[in-house]
């Protein structure tokens, strides 16, 4: 007899007879949302974790094949979007609910990474999609030339969350534009051009804040925004300093810490090389300072706790602003806070945000200061989409969900937890170099041993990831050399989801070490 999860409903169901597992059956069905899919394990179901109840049935799947969809996706799909298919084998997605996807098979999935921290809430969140069945049957759009309640009402419920003197609104479609938006602030009202951020971040895809962002890998050879600079991102663990106290998380590094109570010496040499990037890369004033709380794509990297305070004190010397991209840390995933800068003390002159912002609906946002939008009021600036109607209703529903669902607390808890847990499981594995992060906003840097920090090579991570989708869990990577596995899941997820997924690694890492 095997014990069979069913990936559908999540009941552990007995089954009786024998089991070929090479067998080409698809699905051995065991009653009413119950199947084994034999084709879908590298494992015996036995061997697989046991998987968390889910009282939901999604419909069956009865559209398009998969090698329909395969064949219009190489045809007609841009190929940039083949090329950035997670996985070796696709995973062909049919619905969601909350921090569950399933396949178009039906086989049910643990989703921490919520289509890179954008499901905020949870995918299909009840309270959100009535608040978008029900304006869809009053207004779609109107523009925002035309006076409308949603439009309105949103925006003071955001404008609620942020501290004065943020308090003016602009809202964009992506993240990308909302980080073009801010840096075309930044230079109105500062009359100057140059604008620094952190080697290693990610900011856009946009010819603007191409220049921005200081990865390879999505940059073009074409000249892309002049007067973007790159100063030394403060990576306590992969950078040239960095102790055991650095960090606002849960876990430290593993490196040695021997700074004086009340002293960071890897703060003050990374303030130093910010300090070399304005003598010698820079003009002597500069239009603004661009920072992730916690950068997402460089892979949940995290600085000394008073980093920001010191930067932004420099910055504004510089006649600069400074703006905190909060596209993937905002509202409430750090847990202690609803952005994160807040957890640094600090206060930014701009606030660009995205992803979480409409749970996937494509929306986003720069909030600033009064003053600030006075100076860009010296032409116009309009956004045919910004303000659309069911976008507002989105937004609104999205921040009621939050605080009524308890989800930044969760975060906090929930996150504290899986933090912890991964802690014992880098102390267990060699390949394990770093956990960090912040609530939900969390990173795991592979490496070839602790001692170098060699990031773990490409195939190595691919092995672990296959793996670790094939038993039922999507998660994501990051980092310059795509070494650091990431985990930014719905905000909703608990406890017990967070067991399964410890279980999983932790067997995909061994199965990793077994066959080397």
């Amino acid at each position: 007899m095997y014990k069979v999860v069913s990936h559908l409903s999540g009941h552990c169901t007995p089954l009786t007879g024998q089991i070929n597992c090479s067998t080409s059956l698809a699905r051995i069905h065991l009653g009413r949302g119950a199947v084994c899919q034999q084709s879908a394990f590298k494992y015996r179901p036995a061997d697989l974790p046991e998987m968390p109840l889910c009282n939901f049935t999604p419909g069956e799947y009865t559209g398009m094949s998969k090698e329909h969809i395969m064949e219009i996706r190489s045809k007609n799909i841009n190929p940039m979007t083949s090329k950035i298919t997670y996985y070796k084998k696709p995973v062909f997605i049919h619905q969601g609910h909350m921090q569950w996807l399933w396949d178009m098979d039906g086989r049910r999935y643990l989703d921490l990474f919520a289509g890179v921290a954008t499901v905020a809430v949870g995918h299909c969140h009840p309270k959100v999609t009535a608040a978008v069945e029900k304006q869809l049957k009053k207004l779609w759009h109107t523009t925002n030339i035309y006076v409308n309640a949603p439009l309105h009402e949103y925006c003071e419920k955001l404008a609620s969350h942020l501290p004065d003197p943020l308090k003016v609104i602009y809202l964009t479609n992506s993240g990308s534009e909302a980080n073009d938006l801010a840096m075309l602030m930044a230079r109105i009202h500062t009359g100057n051009y140059d604008i620094i951020t952190f080697r290693g971040s990610y900011h856009g895809g946009s010819q603007q804040t191409m220049g921005l962002t200081s990865q390879s890998s999505y940059k073009y050879p074409i000249a892309t925004s002049s007067g973007c600079t790159h100063t030394m991102c403060p990576d306590v663990f992969r950078g040239p300093w960095g102790g055991s106290h650095c960090r606002d998380s849960p876990v430290q590094t593993i490196r040695q810490c021997s700074c004086a109570q009340g002293q960071c010496m890897a703060n003050e040499q990374y303030i130093g090389q910010l300090k070399e990037t304005f003598a010698a890369s820079v003009p002597s004033r500069v239009a603004g300072f661009f920072g992730e709380p916690i950068q997402g794509m460089g892979g949940a990297v995290q600085y000394p706790k008073n980093y920001f305070k010191e930067a932004y004190k420099l910055v504004r010397e510089k006649g600069g602003v400074c703006i905190a991209d909060e596209v993937q840390t905002g509202f409430g995933r750090t847990g202690t806070h609803f952005w994160g800068f807040q957890g640094y003390g600090i206060l930014p002159d701009i606030v660009t945000m995205a992803k979480g912002i409409g749970n996937g609906f494509p929306m986003a946002a720069v909030v600033t200061t009064p003053e600030i939008a006075a100076s860009f009021a010296k032409a116009y600036h309009f956004n045919t989409f910004g303000g659309n109607s069911v976008a507002c209703a989105v937004g609104s529903a999205v921040l009621d969900a939050i605080r009524e669902d308890g989800l930044q607390q969760n975060c906090h808890h929930v996150g504290t937890y899986l933090m912890t847990e991964l802690a014992k499981l880098r102390d267990k594995h060699k390949i394990i170099g770093d956990v960090r992060g912040k609530g939900l906003q969390i990173g795991v840097e592979m490496v070839k041993d602790k001692t170098s920090r060699e990031p773990l090579c490409p195939q190595a991570m691919m092995e672990i990831f296959e793996d670790v989708k094939d038993m039922g869990v999507l998660i994501g990577k990051g980092g310059l050399y795509g070494q650091t596995f990431r985990i930014q899941p719905p905000m909703c997820i608990t406890t017990a989801d967070v067991d399964f997924f410890l279980a999983v690694f932790d067997k995909a890492i061994h199965n990793y070490m077994d066959r080397q």
